[in-house]
C-alpha cells in the first residue's frame, strides 16, 4: 500500500522531532488513510483516501 491518498495526492511527510530534553530524532508523519469502495469513472473501486478528502465531500461513496 503506498501511503498516498488517490484524491489530493497526500503522503509521508519527514521531519525531525524533537523531545523536552532537545534530542533530535529523525521521524515521519502518515496521512489518516481509509480504504473506501467510491464511484471513479461512474464505476466503483476500491481507493485509499484520506480523512479531510471524506470529510469535505470530495469523494462519493459506493453504497
Amino acid at each position: 500500500m503506498s501511503r498516498r491518498c488517490e484524491i489530493c495526492n497526500k503522503g509521508l511527510v519527514f521531519g525531525i522531532q524533537y523531545s523536552h530534553s532537545h534530542r533530535k530524532s529523525n521521524r515521519t508523519w502518515a496521512p489518516n488513510l481509509k480504504r473506501v469502495k467510491a464511484l471513479v469513472d461512474g464505476t466503483t473501486k476500491r481507493i485509499y483516501v484520506c480523512t479531510r478528502c471524506l470529510r469535505s465531500g470530495k469523494v462519493q461513496r459506493a453504497l
